[in-house]
C-alpha cells in the first residue's frame, strides 16, 4: 500500500531513514511503512536473507531501499550502517532502532552470556546507532524512534534481562531527548506490549511459572500486529509529531494503564 499527502507525495518524501531489525516483525513493517510514505530506506539486520527480502519487497512496491547486514551489538557495524545510508542517500533524516532479542526465564536461571547478549543488542545496540547517527540527524533536523517495551514501563515476571534492557532504552530515549531537544533533534520510543512477531517466541513461559503472574502480562485477548506498531513509529518520525519529544508511546491494549 502507498500512502500520500494528497499532493502526490508522502510524509517522508525526499527523506532518508535507517531501520535496524528490518528483516522481520516490527522492523520490516516499519521499513515498509516509511518507504510507502516516500522515504528511501536503509534496511539493516544481522539476518542477511531476511533483510534482503525486506528491501526487495519495498522495491517491488515502488519504493527505494538498500539492504545492509549489521550486528548492532558491534559499534563499528553501527557506524558502517550509518555511513552506508549516507552513501546511498546523501542524508539521514530518521533513525528507527528496532533490532532486539527476547528471553523469558526465571531470574536465577539466566546465564551470564544470555544477560550480556540481551543488554548488548537491545540497549547497547540502540545507543551505538544513536551515537553514530546523531551528528547527521542534527544536520537535517531529523529524529530518532527507539523501540522499548511495556516491559520497560512495568514489572513483568520472567523478563528480568529484557525488562532491564528496555527500561534502559526508555531512559536513554528521554536523556537524548533532553540533551538534543533545543537543537531540533527529537528522540522518542514506542513501548509495545505483545506483538505477533518472531521475537514473541522468545517469551514462552519458563518451566513452573506462576499462573497469576502470567495473567498480568496482557489485558486484551490478542497480540498486536507489526503494522500497528509501524503506524505509530511512522507518526512519531513524521513532522506531524514535531512537538513530541522524549515520549514513551505505549501500544499495548491497555497493559500498563
Amino acid at each position: 500500500m502507498r500512502y500520500d499527502d494528497g499532493n502526490g507525495g508522502g510524509r517522508f518524501a525526499g527523506k532518508a531513514a535507517l531501520v535496524t531489525g528490518a528483516a522481520s516483525g516490527i522492523g520490516r513493517a516499519a521499513a515498509e511503512r516509511l518507504a510507502a510514505e516516500g522515504a528511501r530506506v536503509l534496511c539493516a539486520d544481522v539476518n542477511a536473507a531476511g533483510v534482503k527480502e525486506t528491501a526487495a519487497a519495498i522495491q517491488t512496491a515502488g519504493g527505494e531501499a538498500v539492504a545492509r547486514v549489521c550486528d548492532v551489538a558491534d559499534p563499528a557495524a553501527c557506524r558502517s550502517a550509518v555511513a552506508a545510508a549516507l552513501e546511498a542517500f546523501g542524508r539521514l533524516d530518521v533513525l528507527c532502532n528496532v533490532a532486539g532479542v527476547g528471553i523469558s526465564a526465571h531470574a536465577t536461571e539466566i546465564g551470564i552470556e544470555q544477560w550480556q547478549r540481551v543488554i548488548a543488542i537491545n540497549l547497547s545496540g540502540t545507543f551505538f546507532t544513536c551515537q553514530a547517527a546523531i551528528p547527521h540527524l542534527l544536520e537535517t533536523k531529523g529524529n530518532i524512534v527507539n523501540t522499548a517495551s511495556a516491559a520497560g514501563l512495568m514489572g513483568i515476571a520472567y523478563t528480568s534481562a529484557y525488562a532491564a534492557s528496555k527500561g534502559g532504552v526508555v531512559m536513554l530515549t528521554k536523556a537524548l531527548a533532553v540533551e538534543y531537544g533545543r537543537r531540533d533533534l527529537r528522540v522518542n520510543c514506542v513501548c509495545p506490549g505483545g506483538v505477533d512477531t518472531p521475537l514473541a517466541q522468545g517469551f514462552l513461559p519458563p518451566e513452573d511459572p506462576d499462573p497469576f503472574l502470567l495473567q498480568r502480562m496482557q489485558l486484551v485477548p490478542r497480540l498486536a500486529e507489526p503494522w500497528e506498531i509501524a503506524a505509530a513509529i511512522a507518526y512519531l518520525a513524521s513532522d506531524e509529531a514535531r512537538y513530541v519529544n522524549g515520549a514513551a508511546f505505549s501500544i499495548d491494549g491497555g497493559q500498563v494503564a
